[in-house]
């Protein structure tokens, strides 16, 4: 149905698609220090408008929900599809915010020491 529309719409269609997905998801991704809205995120993956990011994504980078740090991933295939780049990510490890416990914590372990009577 879109052949039949002059190139000129159909570019100034995508490109509202592609604001409405932006505009929709608070997601971003940071790559060195460049950040880039995500469009879609399932489980193995991510898409990004691939007219403002670099044509090839690989390696480690921060997925962020608005303000919040929520995934650092490693990124091992990405392609570009229809307009986006759509990134595969190898493992999503969720952040933390405080360090991982090298010991087992009791859930009835005293709080603290009580001094001698």
């Amino acid at each position: 149905m879109l052949e039949y529309l002059p190139q000129e719409l159909r570019d100034q269609l995508e490109a509202a698609r592609k604001r409405r997905a932006a505009r929709k998801s608070k997601m971003r991704v940071e790559v060195n220090g460049a950040v880039f809205p995500v469009l879609r995120f399932w489980q193995g993956g991510f898409s990004l408008d691939a007219d403002l990011c670099p044509a090839r994504l690989r390696g480690l980078v921060d997925l962020h929900d608005g303000p919040r740090h929520v995934f650092q991933c490693l990124i091992i295939a990405s392609e570009i599809e229809a307009g986006e780049l759509v990134c595969e990510f190898k493992r999503a490890t969720p952040v933390a915010s405080r360090a991982a416990l090298d010991y087992w914590r009791d859930e009835n372990a005293p709080v603290g020491y009580l001094p001698k009577a």
